[in-house]
C-alpha cells in the first residue's frame, strides 16, 4: 500500500468515526465498544498490509542478490577467459632461455 492509500484509509476511518459518533443510536458504552472493535479491525488490517509489504520487499532483495551474484560470476568468468587468452597469446612467444 502506498502513502496515498494509507492516508486515505486513515482519513476514511476518521470521517467514519466522526459521523458514527454524531448519528449513533446506541448508548455511549456501546458506541465506545463499537469504536474499539473498529480500531482493532483497522490495526489488524495494517498488520496484514505491513506483513505483505515486508514479504514483497524480502522477495525483491532475494532477487536482487541473485542478479548481483550472477553478474559477479559472469564477470569472474570473463576475467579468467581474458587471462587465459593473454597467456595463450603471450607465453608461446616468450623466448626460451638456455639452461
Amino acid at each position: 500500500m502506498d502513502r496515498d492509500g494509507l492516508a486515505n484509509f486513515f482519513l476514511g476511518l476518521g470521517i467514519g468515526v466522526g459521523i458514527g459518533m454524531l448519528f449513533a443510536p446506541k448508548s455511549g458504552e456501546e458506541t465506545r465498544d463499537l469504536l474499539l472493535n473498529k480500531a482493532d479491525e483497522g490495526k489488524e488490517y495494517l498488520k496484514r498490509q505491513t506483513s505483505t509489504l515486508r514479504d514483497s520487499a524480502n522477495d525483491l532483495l532475494d532477487k536482487g542478490r541473485d542478479v548481483v551474484s550472477r553478474q559477479r560470476d559472469n564477470l569472474n568468468d570473463a576475467i579468467e577467459a581474458g587471462k587465459q587468452a593473454y597467456r595463450e597469446k603471450v607465453e608461446p612467444n616468450i623466448p626460451q632461455q638456455p639452461a
